[in-house]
């Protein structure tokens, strides 16, 4: 096994960590802005495979990242379930909402959703044919709780309140709801290693504002099946969950749903999670993704603290977040050569 993600994902400390970033194909990249006028909007750019395969390959060509995370959106899955998807620019997505059992029932499930999807696979084909030999190709899928979030709610909200709402009133739709989409991101991640996905990455975006029990039952519990399944389908298939902004709720993570990978966001300091969470295996994170605004002396020294923090055990360098829009291309630079160039030397 030669590539690093692949042996960070296996347990192993390597002495400089593999990196890539989330949201590397974006709005911050000028070849990015280009394909994206070129297939005319975001929805018709991620059904595109060779446009979604080209923006896929462009931070790989610009930055030598050591994985390519499939270029799609978490919310094609409940798409391709029927619901009614589009892009309201300068305001992100909207959808037709699932609040009533009449609502539920008019989804789909099962075979259904690869109709829908089969460019998002034809994607992965070509990206696996095109990637230099030494890149992993990372498919992905959003958590049942943060997909049902925004289906809930018809768009994104600040504090999932339509989704609470949803659990506390009707209990038993809510659950049919969760229940149907783990089963479709089952079929929807396994089509993806089918296709040549080698890694794949499960974010619950919004599994902070789960408490209690419900952390357990609607981010840990469908992590966990989904995660065993896949394994079962697809056995040494290396899994990475993002349950962001956890905090203590990451502890366990690894053992409690089996992942191998448990990425950390930046509301935790390197070292707890190191202290915390690494322990029982790979971590990702955490730089906070203002520093590739920012840049400067804050960015080397940031990176450098949490490279030597995680240096203890295999770790995946990564932001906290994603990649925002208005990052400077040549601040995601100086973090990679910060990351490669000795970066465990003090700051």
């Amino acid at each position: 096994m030669t590539k690093t993600i692949l042996r960070a994902l296996a347990g192993e400390t390597l002495p400089t960590p593999p990196i890539w970033m989330m949201r590397q194909a974006g709005r911050y990249l000028p070849e990015y802005k280009a394909t994206r006028a070129q297939a005319g909007d975001f929805l018709s750019l991620c059904y595109n495979p060779e446009l979604a395969a080209e923006v896929t390959l462009q931070p790989i060509r610009r930055y030598g990242f050591d994985a390519a995370i499939l270029f799609a959106d978490i919310l094609l899955l409940p798409q391709a379930l029927g619901a009614d998807l589009w892009f309201v620019t300068g305001e992100g997505p909207r959808l037709s909402t699932i609040t009533t059992e009449a609502g539920f029932d008019k989804l789909g499930r099962g075979e259904m959703i690869h109709d829908t999807l089969n460019p998002i696979y034809e994607t992965v084909k070509i990206l696996r044919r095109e990637l230099p030999s030494e890149t992993t190709l990372i498919g992905f899928a959003g958590a049942p709780w943060t997909v049902a979030t925004y289906m809930i709610a018809g768009r994104g909200t600040p504090d999932q309140g339509p989704a609470h709402a949803l659990k506390a009133e009707n209990r038993a739709l809510f659950e049919k709801i969760i229940e149907r989409l783990t089963e479709s991101t089952i079929d929807y991640l396994s089509a993806q290693v089918e296709a040549g996905a080698e890694v794949v990455k499960l974010f619950d975006s919004w599994a902070g504002s789960l408490d209690g029990e419900d952390f357990q039952r609607y981010a840990l519990e469908p992590a966990r099946i989904i995660t065993w399944e896949l394994k079962a389908r697809h056995p040494g298939l290396p899994v990475i969950v993002f349950p962001r902004q956890a905090g203590e709720g990451y502890v366990g993570f690894h053992e409690a749903t089996g992942a191998d990978c448990v990425a950390v966001d930046d509301s935790v300091t390197p070292e707890w999670a190191a202290e915390h969470v690494q322990v029982s295996g790979c971590v990702q994170g955490n730089l906070a993704s203002s520093h590739m605004v920012t840049g400067g002396d804050a960015l080397v020294a940031e990176t450098r603290r949490v490279v030597r923090a995680f240096s203890k055990g295999p770790h995946i360098f990564n932001l906290g977040h994603g990649i925002t829009p208005d990052a400077d291309p040549e601040n995601v630079q100086l973090m990679i050569d910060t990351v490669r160039e000795g970066a465990t030397q003090d700051a």
